[in-house]
């Protein structure tokens, strides 16, 4: 198991939650979105470190990107683009 994860569980995203932030996410008008944007977008309130673990979840999964300037939603499930992809030739 991973030693440098040292968070407390307290507040543990149910899949309801973590669904709701992808689709909130995946349906946003702006390409980058802040953290209190997406806060204020959500159907439901979220609990700031819930929130914060889902991030790093979507984060770690490659379907959101997290910069400085915002949040940016890049998982991309068209069977085309991911065909292309994997017939591609890396340069």
């Amino acid at each position: 198991m991973s030693e440098n994860i040292n968070m407390s569980f307290s507040h543990s995203p149910t899949l309801n939650t973590v669904i709701m932030v992808e689709e909130t996410l995946k349906n946003m008008n702006k390409s980058v979105v802040t953290v209190a944007e997406l806060k204020r977008k959500l159907p439901r309130k979220v609990n700031h470190n819930t929130l914060k673990l889902i991030l790093i979840y979507l984060e770690e999964s490659n379907k959101i990107a997290v910069t400085m300037q915002g949040i940016t939603w890049t998982h991309n499930t068209n069977p085309n683009l991911r065909k292309a992809i994997k017939k591609g030739l890396e340069l």
